[in-house]
């Protein structure tokens, strides 16, 4: 190749990388090599020559972008990993793929997509992430190379699937060496989306090269080589100039000159610029129109079907014989319009099926697309719909000729574009199946199920886009439409996408105002319990004891008959519990809502009726009325159904959060730091700022403190800006009060006092007294203790009688502890002797330790210090750093 030795050095230097890590063994050296460029600039012929050269030690996968194909998902992942599949056995397709065939198969179109439920768009992602991470092992005798084409062109499914993979690679090194080739962008991408994802995917890349024009050496002596080297300096200057050393153009130009036999002279350089006319744009289009008809006809079907060019769709699409449109094809072959394939071949006795027709080169793709007649360009695709339905394929793939119809009232085009949304759902696509649903709009569907496509159209969307969900289902409750049933969910959806976007007195008020119309049943309690969940969910609220009397009454009769009840029974228990009510009725309440100690049927973690929130109420519920244990259970489940489900976001991260909550009350604290790091990183692949993140980082600040290393609290706290302003949710623990033994605990008292009466009068007004949850009264007494002891002795005193009322033995040995530091010294060391007793009996090792401790500095005794300082040390803590 002319002028490009530095681009091809650098991709053999990166091949050669590749190679060598994976002999070796050790870490990858591969990554991403971009190269940049304009159209017709020769970015697809560098990568053919990169495969030519690599494809002696590696296993060389390639794809291309469509202009045309941005809108199907996944389009570029099937393109490079299909083929790599097929090389195995089924029994190695599906140990490569673990435990997730069911999910990930039907995003790589090997397999039927499930029509039950839709898949997690995170967890396919990373599936797909992990499945190319196998694949790489698998093939490390050969490592993979990735060479994609016209990435500009990528579908959004396919950029975030490699933004997966190579997000969080140290040094952005990877198991697989990744080339893109795409044009320059025309400004910066701004804000989110498939542009801005390709331009991460840049930064990342080991090397990012621009290819430059071809100088006027470089074009003569091409054309030289094509025409012959009597070929004069001013014809091949005035080449250089009509082509601007565009590369493709060059070639064109140079091709049409020898067809046409012209001396490559300088009286023949003025004839040039007219025939270089023809390589784009217009010049091209009349050339195909002097082909005649039948070849126009062809190239237009060529572009409307993309890579469904099949000599069956194509004679559809054009409505010719079989044998015209092979007639055809070779007079677009000959004017190097297309590259046409065999028109037969067998293998054996097995007939090979014929690839599709392509253009010679994606510029003359879109001219020719651009050059279909608006009226007639539409009227192709819904053909292209018809002959791809006939033909078998199913509407996902379908639906992108859909979105390009002109709306005419028709329901066969309703009924197509729900059924492909359903589809993309089921494959982890929600942004496709919105625009097949926001196209079904504008058909638009019959009054009588016009409600009904809003409603799929609000449930497509919750997942990435709460607040247009909020938008669709709302139009849609007030439509005719819905059955009882479908009224009841829209309104449940509702509520948990107010939710997802911080509204909860807005889902809280929205359930109320539905449940209020609804008649008693399951139904109306289904919406009971979101109005109570949300509203006790929410950071402040009017009336808060009012609402857990009217909870408390609406479930005292509950025997949990029915999920509905079953669901209100563990809100209640989670309010019982938040008011520092009897740990012994918030069990009872807990056993009642599970079955043999499990979630019912139809309230499991990922059921999608009632969402993961009711069975994690239930264990958090357990987990601060000392029963570890059974909360512990619960969320080992919940990680091990989020991951057998693919669902490897926000729901596995609050799992692995969980974890760690159970941890850190039972003691363990390097354990609980451990799954709250792990919880973090799984929240920070999904976003930033999200409910998770607050809950994380809550208990993870409170497990560093408890170990000692408040410097890296500070750290964790800084990062995720944990403090005011706070999210309009409850945070798990209670936040401020976390954020006051932080500032406690470095030395910061006075601001360590004005958070933790900031606490105690947000969380007094509404009852809620559990001090362990929200144990902002010990700090407060200890804070002040020097400065006003007695009103710090009367806080300890009212934590005390809240501890008694609760009656686990962490709540009784913590507010003894507190106690202790306003008696005189006998009484002290009897309260902390009772201390001691309490939490050894209970399950939270760390807070015994420091009880022991203190009671060793009471009483002087050196065993009592060395079994405090014992216990510290299996609990991960270092007690002559950590603080209370």
């Amino acid at each position: 190749m002319l002028e490009r030795g530095s681009e091809l050095a650098a991709a053999a230097h990166a091949v050669d990388e590749l190679v060598a890590g994976a002999a070796a063994g050790g870490p990858p050296r591969g990554g991403i090599l971009v190269y940049r460029g304009e159209p017709g600039i020769g970015k697809t012929a560098l990568l053919a020559e990169i495969h030519r050269t690599a494809r002696d030690r590696c296993t060389v996968l390639t794809a291309r972008g469509g202009e045309t194909l941005t809108s199907v998902p996944f389009h570029l992942t099937r393109q490079l990993l299909q083929p790599a599949l097929d090389g195995f056995a089924e029994d190695e397709v599906r140990h490569l793929f673990g435990d997730h065939f069911d999910l990930l198969a039907p995003a790589l179109g090997i397999a039927p997509p499930p029509l039950d439920a839709p898949a997690d768009p995170q967890g396919v992602l990373l599936g797909l992430a992990r499945l190319l991470d196998r694949l790489a092992d698998r093939l490390r005798d050969r490592p993979p190379v990735l060479l994609v084409d016209d990435v500009h062109w990528a579908d959004a499914e396919s950029l975030a699937w490699l933004d997966a993979f190579t997000r969080t690679r140290r040094d952005h090194r990877l198991p697989v060496l990744v080339v893109l080739a795409h044009r320059p962008f025309v400004r910066e991408p701004q804000g989110p989306g498939a542009r801005a994802t390709l331009a991460a995917l840049a930064d990342r890349a080991v090397l990012t090269l621009g290819l430059n024009a071809l100088t006027s050496g470089a074009t003569a002596a091409l054309a030289r080589d094509v025409l012959g080297g009597h070929a004069d300096d001013p014809f091949c200057h005035e080449l250089w100039s009509v082509t601007s050393g565009n590369p493709y153009e060059t070639v064109e130009l140079l091709a049409k000159a020898r067809d046409r036999m012209l001396e490559p002279v300088a009286g023949s350089a003025g004839l040039l610029r007219d025939l270089g006319a023809g390589a784009r744009g217009g010049g091209l289009v009349a050339r195909l129109e002097e082909l005649g008809p039948g070849p126009t006809r062809l190239a237009w079907a060529t572009a409307i079907l993309g890579t469904d060019s099949t000599p069956e769709l194509l004679a559809a699409l054009t409505g010719r014989p079989a044998k015209e449109v092979a007639e055809d094809t070779e007079r677009l072959r000959a004017a190097r319009i297309v590259t046409a394939p065999p028109t037969t071949g067998r293998n054996g006795l097995a007939l090979v099926p014929v690839p599709p027709l392509e253009f010679t080169h994606p510029l003359i793709a879109t001219a020719v697309y651009g050059s279909v007649p608006p009226a007639m360009r539409t009227a192709m695709h819904g053909l292209a719909a018809w002959a791809l339905t006939q033909a078998g394929h199913g509407p996902a793939a379908v639906s992108r000729h859909l979105l390009e119809v002109h709306p005419d009232d028709d329901q066969d085009v309703v009924s197509q574009l729900r059924a492909a949304a359903v589809e993309h759902l089921a494959v982890g696509a929600p942004d496709a199946a919105r625009r097949c649903l926001e196209r079904a709009l504008v058909e638009p569907p019959g009054p009588d199920t016009y409600a009904r496509v809003l409603y799929e159209l609000g449930c497509a969307s919750l997942l990435t886009a709460p607040a247009a969900t909020v938008r669709h289902l709302r139009s849609a409750l007030e439509l005719p439409g819905l059955d009882d049933e479908l009224r009841i969910d829209a309104t449940f959806r509702l509520t948990q996408a107010l939710a997802h976007n911080n509204e909860l007195q807005e889902a809280a008020r929205a359930a109320a105002v539905e449940y209020g119309r609804t008649p008693p049943g399951t139904g109306r309690r289904r919406l009971q319990a979101a109005h109570f969940m949300y509203e006790g969910f929410q950071a402040a609220e009017m009336d808060g004891p009012d609402r857990s009397r009217r909870l408390a009454e609406l479930t005292a009769g509950f025997t949990g008959a029915d999920n509905s009840e079953r669901a209100l029974i563990t809100v209640r228990a989670f309010d019982a519990m938040m008011r520092g009510e009897p740990a012994t009725e918030v069990v009872r309440l807990c056993d009642l809502a599970l079955v043999d100690g499990v979630p019912a049927r139809g309230l499991s973690w990922t059921d999608p009726v009632w969402g993961f929130e009711i069975p994690a109420l239930t264990g958090i519920a357990y987990a601060f009325a000392d029963r570890p244990d059974r909360a512990e259970a619960l969320f080992t489940e919940a990680v091990r159904a989020f991951e057998i489900s693919g669902w490897s976001g926000v729901h596995l991260a609050f799992a692995h959060t969980l974890l760690g909550l159970v941890h850190r009350r039972r003691g363990d604290l390097p354990r609980a730091q451990h799954h709250l790091e792990e919880g973090l990183r799984l929240a920070d692949r999904v976003g930033d700022g999200l409910p998770v993140h607050w809950d994380t980082a809550c208990l993870l600040v409170d497990t560093l403190v408890a170990r000692g290393r408040t410097a890296e609290a500070r750290s964790v706290a800084d990062r995720y800006s944990f403090g005011p302003p706070w999210p309009g949710a409850i945070v798990l623990p209670d936040g401020p009060s976390v954020l006051g033994r932080l500032l406690l605990a470095e030395g910061r008292t006075e601001e360590a006092v004005s958070t933790l009466e900031g606490a105690a009068e947000a969380l007094t007004v509404r009852g809620r007294h559990h001090i362990v949850w929200a144990p902002w009264p010990l700090d407060l007494a200890r804070a002040l203790a020097p400065t006003d002891p007695d009103r710090a002795a009367g806080i300890a005193r009212e934590a005390h009688a809240h501890a008694e009322r609760l009656g686990t033995h962490t709540a009784l040995g913590e507010a003894l502890r507190c106690l202790a530091l306003f008696a005189d010294p006998a009484e002290s060391q009897r309260l902390l002797a009772q201390a001691v007793e309490h939490l050894a009996a209970s399950p939270s090792r760390y807070e015994e330790a420091r009880a022991r401790l203190d009671l060793a500095h009471a009483t002087g005794s050196a065993t009592t210090l060395a079994e405090a300082t014992a216990l510290a040390a299996t609990c991960g803590a270092d007690l002559l750093t950590s603080d209370k």
